[in-house]
């Protein structure tokens, strides 16, 4: 054997060792490549996958609405106002000598409020007694003359013209003590308005004079005086709103006991019941052609003087009993064009729909127009909603209450 010639060694199990190293590597080699052409087979079949899927439609419940009959009431935001209000003005010029009432107090018919200084209205008065005596004393010369000249005449021992003179100074002088009596009624008049007086019960407000100011008769402002037995709530209506009260009365749709007027009810700023119950005596004779409006007016009972005027109150009136459809106030959307809500189609399409509103009864809302029966409102899951989506809708069902349950 040759010294460059390499000596093969068998291998301790009787094969070569390269070939050997060959086999474990091609072995190796061949499961990755195996595993990895399955890896990209296994890729290529879920990335069609995920590029032809899309996210799952949001879920909202929907309901349809509430039917069932309703006392129709509108409601309106008015002003009360007083049922009459005074002037307090002095009808006799003078001196102010005191003040009898507290600024803002209540007062009945006939409470002293004001007394003008009296002294120059009695010497008035006692002037005027004066010259009714003195007339009295001329009417009785003058009826004693007539009756003196009255034989002599007949007797023609005087002329005609002298009982003439003497008839017509007993007429003058029936005259005269007319004209004194009515000085003294006058005089007795003014002294009488020195004491100013509540012309009706009601509410006084504050003086505008003080006692020892001069006051001058029919100018001067010394008071005001509101009637708060009974008060008015007025508000403007609109005309179809005027429309319907006009059909309602027409048709008689008016409850039991008030038959004098529709009935009217209402509550002040921080009540949550109408607990004021009036009734409608006034609508006016036209619509105001700036705002499109109508002018009613409702009285109100007052015996707590609790209806002050000047403040607001909401009010309503009854229209009559019709059926209606009610939902959940949580399901009524708004913007700039008004309220809505939101509907899903048959094909699962969100739609808006504008609706018209009424008042609110067991906790829901009236819905005056804009539904139908066979509407589906979105009652839960209003936020994940939106108008020309597709959602997934649950049925769920509007109750006595505001709340909605899936099924």
């Amino acid at each position: 054997m040759s010294p460059k010639q390499s000596k093969t060694l068998p291998s301790p199990q009787g094969e070569n060792p390269w070939t050997a190293w060959l086999g474990r590597t091609l072995s190796t080699r061949g499961v990755q490549s195996v595993a990895a052409l399955a890896l990209l087979a296994n890729t290529a079949m879920v990335q069609p996958s995920l590029a032809q899927g899309a996210p799952p439609a949001p879920s909202v419940t929907v309901a349809n609405p509430l039917s069932r009959s309703v006392t129709q009431w509108d409601e309106h935001t008015a002003r009360i106002e007083p049922s009459a209000r005074v002037e307090i003005r002095p009808r006799v010029s003078g001196q102010v000598a005191e003040v009898h009432f507290q600024d803002g107090a209540p007062v009945r018919a006939g409470d002293l409020l004001f007394t003008i200084d009296q002294r120059p209205f009695r010497i008035a008065v006692q002037s005027a007694r004066a010259e009714v005596s003195r007339n009295e004393a001329k009417l009785t010369l003058a009826e004693q003359q007539v009756q003196r000249y009255g034989p002599l005449v007949a007797q023609r021992f005087a002329p005609e013209a002298e009982m003439d003179t003497r008839r017509s100074a007993q007429r003058e002088a029936v005259a005269s003590l007319a004209a004194a009596r009515a000085a003294l009624g006058q005089a007795e008049l003014d002294l009488e308005f020195t004491e100013i007086r509540a012309p009706r019960a009601g509410r006084v407000s504050d003086r505008r004079v003080d006692a020892g100011n001069l006051v001058q008769v029919g100018v001067t402002l010394l008071t005001t005086l509101v009637a708060l037995d009974t008060v008015y709530a007025s508000f403007d209506a609109s005309e179809a709103q005027y429309l319907r009260y006009a059909r309602a009365a027409h048709g008689g749709m008016r409850p039991a006991g008030a038959q004098d007027g529709t009935a009217v009810q209402l509550r002040l700023l921080d009540e949550t019941e109408f607990s004021h119950v009036g009734r409608l005596d006034f609508v006016d004779s036209a619509f105001d052609p700036r705002s499109g409006t109508i002018r009613g007016r409702a009285v109100m009972p007052n015996p707590d003087l609790l209806l002050t005027p000047g403040s607001f109150a909401r009010i309503r009136l009854f229209v009559g009993d019709s059926a209606s459809l009610m939902i959940p106030d949580t399901a009524i959307l708004a913007d700039q064009s008004g309220r809505m809500v939101l509907t899903v189609t048959p094909e699962n399409t969100v739609l808006q729909r504008p609706v018209q509103l009424g008042q609110l009864v067991d906790g829901l809302r009236v819905v005056r127009s804009g539904l139908s029966p066979e509407d589906r409102v979105i009652i839960g899951g209003l936020h994940r909603a939106r108008p020309g989506s597709v959602v997934t809708a649950q049925q769920g069902r509007i109750g006595p209450s505001p709340l909605a349950s899936a099924e």
